[in-house]
């Protein structure tokens, strides 16, 4: 009696911890491993912008270690809310990312209507970097400095015109700000992204710009465009002979780009931690740290709480900055 007692323990004993096996082996068995098909990323802005330096270089380096294509897909258009749509509407999968930016931060204040939460609807994922804004010239304005640009603006007010990568993009709100403090009336010329923005300085089309660094830093090296100023409170070590629009006798300006990974809202969050990891491990090799250099950025890497809370912040940043130059767009 006391051996059937004793077997009859031993087999449920060893039933439940087959059983405690089996639930920690099933889910690998089971879950769909990811990714197992080409990653799309969203990109609201046109190619040959600001963003095509971080855009092609995480989509080839994830590429290469995720071992899944990663897709860039340029959708510019509506203050780059156009592509924040489609992310936002997405399946939470994994298989489409957004790459943010400031201009997410920009579109909570700036348009009322929106058909997504700028905020609720995304799961953040990281910070990738930052980068300056240049004011930029066309050589054929003459003029060498902030100080003689608003000279000459104020001499011929409402007649002196600046692209933009769209109405609504970090490139028109900076140049709005710097005419609200300096009280000069510019014309706004809005293209359809960066890329078209710095082509139409190029030609000539549009005298001056608030450009992405990265989007004229070769135009500017080649002598095609002239370098005023850069926007942010420091100096860029890419170019640092020129001064910032602070010490340039414009107190209180500073704008800055930064751009950032997110995906549809309720992304699960092994995949938020996966991705979150593999863009850390990729960005943070030598290689690729020079080459943000190179082109004018800089890394800025977080966590996804970190990047909530970045956003956050930037959002209150720009809603002072929008009501006060009584800037609506819809």
């Amino acid at each position: 009696m006391t051996q059937f007692k004793n077997a009859y323990s031993f087999m449920c004993r060893l039933r439940w911890a087959l059983t405690f096996l089996y639930g920690l082996w099933t889910p690998g068995i089971f879950a769909e491993p990811y990714p197992v098909r080409p990653i799309r990323l969203v990109v609201p802005f046109a190619p040959g912008g600001g963003t095509e330096p971080i855009a092609r270089l995480i989509s080839q380096k994830l590429t290469l270690s995720m071992g899944q294509q990663w897709v860039v897909d340029n959708r510019p258009g509506a203050g780059t809310t156009m592509g924040m749509e489609v992310v936002a509407k997405a399946a939470a999968d994994g298989y489409t990312l957004l790459l943010g930016s400031v201009a997410n931060a920009i579109s909570a204040t700036l348009y009322q209507r929106l058909s997504f939460d700028p905020m609720r609807d995304f799961s953040p994922i990281t910070l990738l970097s930052t980068t300056p804004g240049l004011l930029a010239v066309h050589p054929s304005l003459n003029v060498d400095t902030v100080k003689a640009l608003i000279g000459l603006a104020k001499a011929r007010p409402g007649q002196l015109a600046y692209s933009s990568a769209g109405s609504g993009t970090p490139t028109h709100l900076a140049a709005e700000f710097f005419s609200y403090l300096t009280e000069v009336r510019l014309i706004h010329i809005p293209y359809k992204g960066g890329g078209p923005s710095v082509i139409a300085l190029l030609s000539g089309e549009a005298p001056l710009s608030f450009a992405s660094l990265p989007s004229v830093l070769p135009a500017i090296r080649s002598g095609k465009l002239k370098a005023l100023a850069v926007t942010t409170a420091k100096r860029a070590a890419v170019l640092p002979q020129v001064p910032t629009i602070i010490e340039s006798g414009v107190l209180g300006y500073e704008a800055e780009t930064w751009y950032g990974l997110a995906a549809p809202a309720h992304l699960p969050n092994d995949k938020v931690i996966r991705l979150n990891r593999e863009v850390h491990s990729v960005l943070e090799q030598e290689e690729a740290q020079k080459f943000l250099d190179s082109v004018g950025m800089q890394l800025r890497l977080s966590t996804s709480e970190q990047y909530v809370k970045f956003t956050q912040s930037e959002i209150q940043k720009w809603h002072k900055v929008i009501s006060f130059t009584h800037m609506r767009a819809d």
